[in-house]
């Protein structure tokens, strides 16, 4: 979906006017309406707020362009399992179960391997094996590579 068509569903679903949503972003009802229209997009400080007031991700609003995965985990995130930052706006680099209230639930990639390696394994994949292929591609992450240097 583009975003003119999922500023509107957000507001709509609100139950808001274009000039209450211009109200509460403190823009005018003529944005709203250039926005919603497909003429405009809003820009980079008013997607920060309609993220926060919408509870939705950035790369939502702007329709998904890209896949997110938590640059720890390599879990696919979405916006029930994106992080927040203590003043709740998204953290589109890591899923709410590695980064929360501004801390890493994990303190080493060994210890991320441990826990994953006890939860990912099952009939189909040794432990073993799931230790393999989180050694070989959880440091290709963001948060490992700042790690290392």
């Amino acid at each position: 979906m583009e975003t003119n068509k999922i500023i509107l569903e957000l507001r709509t679903k609100k139950g808001l006017s274009q000039d209450e949503l211009a109200e509460k972003m403190f823009v005018t009802r003529q944005a709203v309406s250039r926005w919603e229209n497909g003429e405009t997009v809003p820009n980079t400080e008013t997607l920060k707020l309609l993220s926060k007031f919408f509870d939705v991700s950035i790369n939502t609003l702007l329709g998904s362009p890209r896949q997110l995965i938590c640059q720890c985990c390599g879990m696919p995130l979405d916006d029930s399992s994106i992080s927040k930052e203590t003043d709740g706006t998204f953290n589109e680099e890591y899923c709410k179960w590695c980064y929360s209230d501004g801390k890493f639930a994990y303190a080493s990639l060994e210890e991320l391997i441990c826990f994953l390696e006890q939860h990912m394994s099952d009939e189909n994949r040794t432990p073993a094996q799931v230790r393999a292929y989180l050694k070989a591609n959880l440091p290709k992450l963001n948060h490992w590579q700042q790690q290392i240097v």
